[in-house]
């Protein structure tokens, strides 16, 4: 099979003819139709996220079909279509796996990091995550969902009923959340780098009830905050801008050290809190809901061939929205 390979951190990826993976008793082939390209494969690829298995395929957003299925598997069949997100393996059996927090379990690992992912034509999936997909997406279009949807949707369930929202990052996983905040009925307030008028402007066009600069004020308080841009310098700036007992979330795996801050600015019952991974359980919500509103991922497509380039391009901001590498 054709594969993109890294063979050490801050390396380029390796174009490689591979044997096609063998799946054991317990596992599924996934042959890759399209698979997203996430900020976390960055943090991988430049070495911030540490111990990754070498060498590595990379790609945690994978959409594919099955294409053999281990004899102690059941529910599957040949040919139908699965997502496979980040969280790849749990033991099932530590505290965190016992009390709904799977995303937790100190085993866990993880599809792109621990475990070869999908820029390549095959990868191996624990059948316990190779989530159902709805009928209604083509390929390109829900691949998105698989981890910018996902964590996006786990980070606005942490702000509970916040009305008045802010973005902090307006990249793949805020064009997705805004859909769902506004089908919510909240008001949304979207940060951008500063002087990033186009993605202010293609937030507003999402629905954004105000868009600015991250250096900005908002023109009103927020009930809550979500950052996914991985930039500690944003943590207290969102906390500044949240009212009273408001809530500020960090979503992203990784982030710069956060500089430090009067305890005013947390004070007042303000919470500070860590979206980490995601659960099964978001996986099937948000995948239900995502057709009911309907979600529209906005894609750039690359060849699997370009792959380097279109982490080039998610590390420079040249596309608005997701971008997925397709193989169909």
């Amino acid at each position: 099979m054709r594969a993109m390979v890294l063979d050490a951190p801050g390396k380029p990826l390796r174009a490689a003819e591979l044997e096609i993976p063998k799946p054991s008793s317990n596992e599924l082939l996934v042959r890759v139709l399209c698979c997203g390209v996430c900020r976390t494969d960055l943090h991988v690829a430049d070495g911030e996220l540490q111990h990754p298995k070498l060498p590595l395929i990379l790609g945690h957003q994978i959409v594919g079909t099955v294409a053999a299925v281990g004899s102690e598997v059941e529910g599957y069949t040949h040919g139908q279509r699965v997502g496979v997100p980040w969280l790849g393996w749990t033991d099932g059996e530590c505290r965190y796996c016992r009390t709904d927090l799977e995303n937790l379990c100190d085993r866990a690992k993880f599809t792109g990091y621990q475990r070869d992912g999908g820029f390549a034509e095959y990868t191996l999936a624990d059948p316990r995550f190779a989530l159902p997909l709805p009928g209604s997406y083509a390929d390109h279009q829900v691949a998105p969902l698989l981890c910018a949807g996902l964590i996006g949707y786990r980070s606005l369930v942490m702000t509970g009923d916040a009305a008045c929202l802010g973005l902090y990052g307006f990249g793949a996983s805020a064009h997705i959340v805004i859909q769902v905040a506004k089908h919510q009925g909240r008001r949304v307030f979207a940060f951008t780098r500063p002087g990033d008028e186009a993605s202010q402007r293609f937030a507003l066009g999402l629905g954004a009830d105000w868009a600015g600069g991250s250096d900005a004020t908002p023109p009103e308080e927020l009930d809550a905050a979500i950052i996914f841009a991985p930039v500690g310098a944003l943590v207290p700036r969102a906390l500044r801008a949240v009212c009273k007992a408001g809530t500020v979330v960090c979503a992203g795996i990784h982030m710069s050290d956060i500089p430090s801050f009067p305890y005013e600015l947390l004070w007042g019952e303000r919470v500070l809190r860590s979206v980490a991974n995601l659960t099964r359980l978001d996986g099937l919500e948000f995948l239900e809901l995502a057709p009911r509103i309907p979600i529209r991922s906005e894609v750039t497509n690359y060849s699997l061939a370009e792959t380097g380039r279109a982490l080039d391009d998610l590390r420079h901001g040249r596309f608005r929205g997701a971008s997925v590498v397709r193989l169909d």
